[in-house]
């Protein structure tokens, strides 16, 4: 490394991250909060520069071992890249090591230092210099280190080593072994990484204070109406000084555009080595309230006097609103009945090859995925979301069920019910203040939990938010569910809801399978199975006439009381307990659609107009044109009718089929509307361009929306295209994705085709790959082959060339993208740069041959015992199945 890089990269560590502006803020909150103008407190990322080797090994935390040939990674980081399709328990499973060279900043003289990890999987161990810090259990909730009082001198060189362990363990939650689980851990440090600096009196982290509802900074709301709301606010101060001293609290509101609605000051005397907490209320007239359709954002700045001069300050984002479920009256929404049904989805934190290591930019996408979908819920399956997923949800006006760590699994040692507990207190004290919460799911799902569990977690969630506003879910066939605020369930007639005097919710509908073991459903299609698979898909989670399980308009019909239910499952996702990914999602694990997604986006209001998604009137035809394309002409429409033009000649015009109660928009089929033959005759014709399928919507008797669709000739090109959305960040750690689409000569993709593509990227980022899973060359399906660029650490150009693998005479389509990366948000602090993927890698898995008989016998019991344990699945998945389907 040059000197002038590394002058560069030393003086990053002592930057102090000011956002100029009286509304600005960045997208993503840092450790907790977002940045205050002249706080004195300093935040730094702390992703890039961190030494990686996965497996066991024995004093890898000692300041002496040499890493050098470890290659150097960013967070958030999975300890291995995975196929598209790597379900079964192919994942790793064991220790994997971090180590971080740092160089002691002279901002860190006489300050208080912490790391904030969001999240280590699994078990972790944290060292400096070779000294235990910290022992951490579970992987979903933040881990923090002190380092102030490590004897760390300005100047010094150190090294901060994680050993993250994702490998079973039924001590902790979830618990439950790998390849038991529907759902994958992969592992590694996968989240976020920040280094904060604070003077000695500072606002607590209420993941790390210990305070019962307090901690940090806490906003509540009384007598919420569009005319006059008190806004509550209790700030937790911390005095890690050599004196008692007296300091001033000042608590600002800034207004959606930039304006203080509210201001309160007072005074506190804290003595040496304690916390206090000191609370105001601010009352604000007319205020700009928080929901999904307008989700208006407050900032709540708290700054911190010590003689007269700011100590430190950090900004809480709040939404101000009030939620209530009133039993058989249902669902309030700041006083008012909510009129339509919350509708969504679950979502785990699974993508293709990376797992669970999603950029912030990336869980931001989907959040904007569902919500351009027209969901208004998301149930977090089965655990905590990362921290940027919860921003989003509130920028973007998505409500989320906020869920404790399990899944079928509950270990009767004592200590086992207090990891959840402790889990339970965390998820609420890190996740109060987003508006965007609408229930907590404290139980463990689909588990047979004692009733005593169920009141000790229904009494966590509560003591943790004493206010209005907190409500805890649970299954109605789980013991305790009668003390818990609102029941899972699926619909039910009027007098269930009576006799529980609650209102109820759905948590998971749609899904539906022969047998837990098998896995064949109409529910769980691939993308790349093809139109009538995907049509199958949609229609099945529509209406019950086309399938088994619960659909939109059953739960369209439900009584008020049941305020709605989300979809099992928003994207694809790996799982531990079978082979196959779960494939009913409404989009693959890259994100790409299926029919069911634009089925479901049907259902939107057309008459909403929103500023944060897509939204009003839409239309998509459900044929591809293809030889082997239905007959029938399936479309997707909010619009009252729908006009199609076919051939340029046949003209079909015909409304949606509805029911005074039901699914808003069911999908228009066009009966035996396409022939594959009249396309071939038009072509042999020398009329290709008579070969079309035009829709227009009708709205009021109004065209308000038309699309056209041809069908694919001869492969010729390449179209390369990036996801629309947020600039990605030269932080080391933004991924991008691109997907490259195999089309003839006007861009019509050739949906039936095989071919690879092969990737190369230059510039400011680097191709997200390794060996022998697929990424590079990737083959196509259903005409597209993604890819995943990683940004650098330097603004600049990023430029991606697609190619075939195996070009020739005919056919040699080579296309390119280029995208500019933006300044990161937050200073990075680091000394090393991250190994360029292009390295010699090995593969994933290593498969050896069992030889020696008695090793055969013991892998034929443990078959037996994972036989065994799939039948326990499916056992207590179908006592569980009226909750939800």
């Amino acid at each position: 490394m040059n000197t002038i890089k590394k002058n560069f990269i030393l003086t990053c560590l002592m930057l102090i991250s000011i956002i100029s502006g009286a509304n600005t803020l960045p997208r993503f909150s840092t450790a907790g909060f977002y940045p205050l103008a002249g706080s004195e407190r300093q935040v730094s990322n702390f992703n890039v520069g961190w030494r990686f080797h996965k497996g066991s090994l024995t004093g890898a935390e000692a300041t002496a071992f040499d890493d050098s040939k470890w290659p150097v990674v960013s967070l958030p980081h999975s300890v291995e890249l995975v196929p598209a399709a790597a379900s079964g328990s192919r994942n790793y499973q064991g220790e994997a090591w971090y180590r971080k060279h740092i160089i002691v900043s002279p901002t860190w003289k006489d300050r208080q230092v912490s790391l904030h990890f969001e999240g280590i999987m699994g078990k972790s161990k944290i060292y400096l210099n070779g000294i235990l810090l910290k022992e951490h259990f579970g992987g979903f909730l933040p881990a923090i280190v002190d380092l102030s009082n490590a004897g760390l001198k300005v100047g010094e060189k150190a090294v901060i080593a994680v050993c993250a362990d994702n490998s079973d363990d039924i001590s902790y939650p979830p618990g439950k072994k790998q390849y038991t689980m529907d759902f994958c851990y992969f592992g590694g440090i996968y989240r976020d990484c920040w280094l904060v600096e604070t003077n000695p009196v500072y606002v607590t982290n209420p993941n790390s204070s210990g305070t019962v509802a307090g901690g940090g900074v806490f906003a509540s709301y009384d007598k919420v109406s569009e005319k006059q709301t008190q806004v509550n606010v209790t700030t937790e101060i911390a005095n890690d000084g050599k004196t008692a001293c007296n300091v001033q609290v000042e608590t600002r509101l800034i207004s959606p555009d930039g304006k203080e609605v509210g201001k309160s000051r007072k005074s506190i005397r804290i003595a040496k080595g304690t916390k206090a907490s000191i609370s105001q209320q601010l009352t604000v007239k007319k205020p700009a309230l928080w929901t999904p359709d307008s989700p208006n954002l407050h900032q709540l700045q708290t700054k911190v006097y010590r003689n007269g001069k700011p100590c430190d300050g950090v900004t809480t984002r709040i939404g101000i609103r009030t939620i209530d479920f009133r039993g058989a009256e249902g669902f309030f929404l700041n006083g008012k009945p909510y009129e339509e049904k919350l509708t969504g989805a679950n979502r785990h934190q699974d993508y293709g090859y990376i797992g669970n290591a999603l950029s912030n930019n990336l869980h931001w996408m989907d959040v904007k995925k569902l919500r351009d979908v027209g969901y208004r819920v998301i149930r977090s399956a089965h655990y905590p979301q990362d921290p940027a997923f919860m921003d989003a949800c509130d920028e973007l006006g998505m409500f989320i069920i906020v869920a404790t760590p399990g899944w079928q699994f509950w270990n009767p040692e004592p200590t086992f019910e207090q990891f959840v507990l402790s889990d339970i207190r965390q998820m609420v004290r890190r996740d109060r203040n987003h508006p965007a919460v609408l229930m907590w799911e404290p139980v463990l799902n689909e588990t047979n939990f004692p009733e005593s569990f169920a009141l000790n977690a229904y009494k966590a969630t509560h003591e943790e938010y004493p206010y209005q506003g907190c409500f805890a879910a649970c299954d109605d066939k789980s013991k305790g569910a009668e003390q818990f605020d609102v029941i899972y369930c699926a619909p039910k007639e009027e007098s269930f809801y009576k006799r529980w005097n609650k209102s109820a919710f759905t948590r998971e509908f749609g899904d539906c399978v022969d047998d837990w073991n098998a896995h064949n459903s109409y529910s769980r299609v691939s993308r790349a199975w093809g139109e009538q698979a995907q049509q199958r898909q949609a229609h099945h989670y529509s209406r019950k006439e086309y399938g088994g399980s619960l659909s939109i308009d059953q739960l369209s019909k439900a009584p008020r009381a049941h305020v709605g239910g989300t979809l099992w499952h928003s994207f694809d996702h790996q799982r531990g307990y079978h082979v196959d990914p779960f494939w009913g999602g409404l989009m693959d694990v890259f994100r790409q659609p299926k029919y069911s997604y634009y089925m479901m986006m049907s259902q939107r209001d057309p008459k909403l107009q929103l500023k944060q998604a897509d939204s009003g009137p839409m239309l998509y035809i459900a044929n591809e044109m293809t030889p082997f394309s239905n007959e029938d002409i399936i479309i997707y429409s909010n619009c009252d009718s729908v006009r199609l033009v076919i051939f340029e000649k046949d003209t079909l015009v015909q409304a949606p089929i509805l029911e005074e109660t039901g699914i808003r928009h069911p999908p228009i089929t066009f009966k035996n509307a396409y022939s594959f033959v009249t396309v071939r005759a038009l072509h042999r014709a020398s009329n290709p361009q008579k070969a079309s399928i035009v829709a227009e919507g009708f709205i009021d008797g109004k065209v308000v929306i038309r699309t056209k669709k041809m069908p694919s000739k001869r492969k010729e090109s390449l179209v390369l295209t990036l996801e629309k959305g947020l600039s990605p960040q030269a932080n080391g750690s933004d991924i991008v994705t691109l997907i490259a689409s195999l089309t003839d000569k006007d861009g019509h993709i050739k949906r039936l085709s095989q071919e690879s593509i092969a990737f190369t990227v230059e510039g400011e980022g680097e191709l997200v790959t390794a060996p022998y899973i697929g990424t590079n060359p990737c083959a196509t399906e259903w005409g597209t082959a993604p890819a995943l660029i990683r940004t650098s650490t330097r603004t600049g150009k990023v430029k991606v060339t697609a190619r075939l693998l195996n070009p020739g005479i005919q056919i040699n389509p080579i296309e390119s993208i280029e995208f500019m990366t933006v300044a990161p948000e937050q200073s990075l602090s680091y000394l090393e740069e991250p190994t360029p993927t292009t390295q010699k890698q090995l593969p994933t898995t290593t498969i050896t041959t069992i030889v020696d008989k008695a090793e055969i016998e013991k892998n034929k019991k443990e078959e037996l015992e994972r036989i065994a344990e799939g039948k326990r699945v499916e056992q207590q998945q179908r006592q569980f199945e009226s909750t939800e389907k």
